[in-house]
């Protein structure tokens, strides 16, 4: 199970954390990522990262101003959100997939049937 915390309604600019926390599983054999998704639009990785080596991608419209990390310890995965935009607006989602899955950071953002997702939080960024 995913639980996805730390969305909200803020101004263009502003930041946010998401944090993900994971249950019954150990994240560390599990390559992790956050999708989003905007209304009337498709789902779309935002960025991910592995367990092997801790390798991230992050979707072009995101690059510098969010930051995915890991804390398996915690079973957590967190997405720092600067200088948040209106088109950062969205229904933002935690997922996983076993790291035997995949090939690359990139490869786990793209959705497969092998995903296991959470139920998401609501970002909104106001101009």
């Amino acid at each position: 199970q995913l639980a996805e915390s730390g969305g909200g309604l803020v101004q263009a600019g502003e930041s946010l954390r998401l944090s993900c926390v994971g249950s019954g599983f150990e994240m560390n054999y599990f390559d992790m990522g956050w999708f989003r998704q905007a209304p009337g639009e498709e789902r779309e990785g935002v960025s991910c990262i592995l367990a092997t080596d801790n390798s991230q991608y992050y979707l072009d419209s995101v690059k510098g101003r969010f930051t995915i990390s890991r804390d398996d310890a915690k079973n957590t995965v967190y997405l720092q959100l600067l200088n948040l935009k209106p088109e950062d607006t969205a229904v933002y989602y935690c997922a996983a997939r076993s790291k035997w899955r995949g090939t690359d950071a990139q490869a786990m953002c793209v959705e497969t049937p092998e995903h296991w997702w959470g139920r998401g939080t609501q970002v909104t960024v106001s101009s």
